[in-house]
């Protein structure tokens, strides 16, 4: 759960929190310096500084070069620690303002620094730390979503009824947070050509990754997790004795909870599906040329395709205006909801994540859906449109969701109408956020959300190399 107020936003703007009043102006130097001062940045990276410069230098509007100053170092400059010993690399991720690293967060984070790796072995340490750290944490608990850096430490939801131990922020079984420390691991691997991650401690967590999907396959029972939490929030806590709702079993892996940290409703949900059957081929392949693993990378590679029809059969459905689509949730019943959520994975997401092809004709009538009014949670206002989603609530769209509009968006029009947006919904702090309401930018949760800005200096970057037209 990472719930920020308005009031908590706006109290932390006015200590000047990486923001300040400001008016726009024809030149960079008289934008705020709204980054982190050079003295208190966690990490420095010559090579991000570099790209920095050789994109304010090179696009012509002065705001971007701003955002883009502010956000695509936002990760290294505010959430690393290194905690690495004389005998492995470590680093410890936080989210932004919650003080814990999320496996999802903490890779996504730092995703858009791997094709730097080359120019700046600092960086890939960084990287190579990060990865080590997941997995020590996937073997303390694989159902764990977010972790301290302090083993010992028993924070606020330390009373939830399920299995803690010290040392976990939350344990919400989601699925993508054992994809994506593979996805990190995998293309670390394919731009480094360093083995160094695939020690006996990573082997181990891609054992208890695939012990963790088929345990939620549920083909036996319900398996080891329950879940449940003392509040008022019913998105928050697990239904029926803290199991979900039933599933038929019929292969795919159970998410208790979405990426939102939300939980599920019909608990097969599918964009974590697709996302798993991509990670699970990564692992096994990893798991076959790396370290000779045959029996554990064909056990992987066995579900990725069970999944994968699975999803085939049960995930898509005959709508009665877009035909044939994805489902964002089912329950192997024959029951489904539909809607996507803003968090990634999403169905919007899938072929950023390489879980689907852009062209994928099921993919194009499902983003038809999902960026329409038929989408209970895409909301229109006058200062923009997108996809939000249960977490924050009605009215309000997350930048994450726009940005992955763009990625996945074949059309520059629709790419540059994006970033436009994302540029005047800042809410006057040079940096993106969880979310703002549809009708004023300057009504946002989390004044400090790392993933979002540096996901946003990821997008313009990628423009700025592949079309620079789109950024005049």
């Amino acid at each position: 759960m990472r719930r920020r107020t308005f009031l908590q936003n706006a109290a932390a703007l006015s200590a000047g929190v990486m923001a300040s009043k400001f008016s726009f102006a024809e030149s960079l130097e008289t934008f705020p310096i709204v980054r982190v001062p050079v003295n208190k940045r966690h990490f420095s990276s010559k090579v991000i500084e570099s790209v920095i410069t050789e994109f304010q230098k090179n696009v012509d509007n002065k705001e971007l070069g701003w955002l883009f100053n502010n956000c695509f170092p936002n990760t290294l400059d505010t959430t690393i620690y290194d905690e690495s010993t004389a005998a492995k690399k470590l680093t410890y991720v936080i989210t932004g303002d919650i003080d814990a690293m999320w496996l999802r967060d903490s890779s996504a984070q730092v995703w858009p620094y791997l094709q730097f790796m080359k120019k700046d072995r600092r960086l890939q340490d960084l990287i190579l730390g990060l990865i080590n750290k997941q997995a020590r944490c996937i073997n303390i608990d694989p159902y764990a979503n977010a972790f301290y850096n302090d083993p010992a430490k028993k924070g606020e939801w330390f009373s939830d009824h399920t299995d803690m131990k010290p040392g976990i922020h939350e344990r919400k079984w989601e699925i993508d947070s054992l994809c994506y420390p593979i996805r990190l691991a995998y293309h670390y691997w394919k731009e480094t050509n360093d083995n160094t991650p695939f020690d006996d401690e990573w082997v181990k967590a891609q054992e208890n990754t695939y012990k963790t999907f088929v345990e939620q396959q549920r083909k036996n029972n319900t398996g080891p997790y329950v879940f449940s939490r003392t509040t008022s929030r019913g998105s928050d806590t697990l239904q029926v004795d803290g199991l979900g709702y039933p599933v038929n079993p019929v292969g795919m892996i159970c998410s208790a909870f979405r990426p939102s940290d939300d939980c599920s409703i019909f608990m097969f949900l599918i964009p974590s599906n697709l996302f798993a059957v991509k990670s699970l081929r990564q692992s096994a392949e990893i798991l076959r040329k790396v370290k000779n693993n045959t029996d554990l990378a064909s056990r992987m590679e066995a579900l990725a395709n069970e999944v994968d029809t699975a999803v085939k059969r049960y995930g898509i459905i005959d709508h009665p205006e877009h035909g044939k689509v994805y489902a964002f949730e089912v329950d192997g019943y024959g029951s489904y909801l539909m809607m996507d959520d803003a968090n990634v994975p999403s169905l919007l997401a899938l072929p950023y994540l390489g879980a689907v092809d852009v062209h994928d004709e099921v993919y194009q009538r499902t983003r038809k859906f999902i960026l329409s009014e038929k989408n209970p949670f895409f909301f229109k206002g006058s200062a923009a449109e997108g996809i939000g989603g249960p977490h924050i609530g009605r009215d309000m769209i997350w930048p994450m969701a726009i940005i992955m509009r763009a990625f996945t968006s074949t059309d520059d029009n629709e790419i540059k109408t994006c970033i436009e947006t994302l540029r005047k919904t800042h809410g006057g702090t040079g940096f993106m956020h969880e979310s703002f309401h549809k009708d004023d930018p300057k009504k946002f949760t989390r004044h400090w959300f790392a993933w979002t800005n540096t996901l946003f200096g990821e997008l313009l970057w990628k423009t700025y190399k592949e079309k620079p037209s789109l950024l005049k």
